[in-house]
């Protein structure tokens, strides 16, 4: 068999048996065309946030509560700035001819630059799930913390759905290489460092409070005790379970020895939202807050009433290697569990 026989077999196995008038329906939903409902919903996001960082800018901003501010590391007329940069750019990636990394990287940059000005949402986001941890809340800053990372996220996936459209040989997937085998592979090895240090750094920031002399809040009533219990409850399951779950079997299928579920499929909605909304609010708060860190030891000027800088330097990093690892437990989940393309096979 010649080579070119070789190379023509193999690439009629890769492709899936679905009928031409089905394939054509699967690639209209293309990654391009997908920009043209999501650009314009990016461009009308942005500008209904700049509009009241405007006013608020002309001096008549709200009272944000104990936290002073709505947003960090940007200041507010710099918001502005970029949510009209992300509606050129989002413009950009629905007109762009060809492929073009210079307005991917841009559109990714601006993204990242939203995405770390709301730090204070993984706080709004606990507090409303677990009532009664003493974390302040403010609605105003709330809801701009919470544009704010719509915005982020919606210029992401553009820029995600522009990358997928540009590069690749699929239409609809954008996948190259060859197809997925019928059995997932074992994880990478950089998945099982990843799993096991965020069980680690977990376990690490455990050891922090009660070794460094901080041992938590004083007394509580019955209701604040109970969220706290529910809050050590979901972060040691965080810290443990969820991130060995992405790694191991038992992740993809139900153990036997559990009811009615037994040796059924683990539904990737289940573990991947969690892993991956936990990882990106650990990296970004513990990241601006390691930056904050590092501004008050070298200037020596703690906050009153604030946590030893020992528990901080210890707990804060542990913290972010935590959410680093489980970000690198769920793509490797994400990449080993997500079905073939209906167009291509891979």
């Amino acid at each position: 068999m010649t080579s070119e026989t070789r190379e023509s077999t193999a690439a009629s196995a890769r492709q899936p048996t679905t009928r031409p008038r089905k394939r054509a329906a699967l690639e209209a939903d293309a990654p391009g065309n997908r920009l043209r409902w999501a650009v314009p919903v990016t461009q009308a996001a942005a500008a209904c946030y700049a509009a009241p960082q405007i006013w608020w800018s002309l001096g008549h901003a709200p009272s944000f509560g104990r936290f002073g501010t709505d947003l960090l590391v940007v200041p507010r007329w710099g918001v502005v700035v970029l949510c009209v940069v992300a509606v050129g750019l989002a413009h950009g990636l629905r007109t762009a001819a060809g492929p073009n990394r210079g307005l991917l990287g841009a559109s990714w940059a601006v993204s990242g630059v939203l995405l770390v000005s709301c730090p204070l949402l993984l706080l709004d986001v606990v507090g409303t799930l677990i009532p009664g941890l003493r974390i302040p809340h403010n609605l105003p800053g709330a809801l701009s913390r919470a544009a704010c990372f719509a915005v982020a996220a919606l210029l992401f996936g553009c820029a995600t759905a522009y990358r997928r459209g540009r590069w690749g040989d699929c239409p609809r997937c954008s996948r190259t290489g060859e197809a997925q085998p019928a059995e997932p592979a074992r994880p990478p090895r950089w998945a099982w460092w990843g799993a096991y240090g965020a069980v680690a750094s977990c376990w690490l920031r455990i050891a922090a409070q009660y070794g460094l002399g901080w041992v938590g809040p004083g007394h509580l009533d019955l209701a604040e005790g109970a969220s706290l219990a529910v809050f050590d409850a979901g972060f040691v399951i965080a810290g443990t379970l969820l991130p060995l779950s992405l790694v191991h079997g038992w992740g993809r299928a139900f153990p036997r020895w559990v009811p009615l579920l037994a040796r059924r499929r683990v539904p990737r909605r289940l573990l991947l939202p969690p892993a991956a909304g936990i990882s990106v609010g650990l990296l970004v708060y513990f990241g601006v807050g390691i930056g904050q860190l590092v501004g008050e030891t070298i200037h020596s000027r703690p906050q009153p009433g604030s946590l030893p800088l020992s528990f901080l330097w210890v707990a804060m990093p542990a913290y972010w290697l935590w959410g680093l690892g489980l970000g690198a437990a769920a793509v490797s989940y994400h990449r080993r569990t997500r079905r073939p393309c209906r167009v291509c096979g891979r």
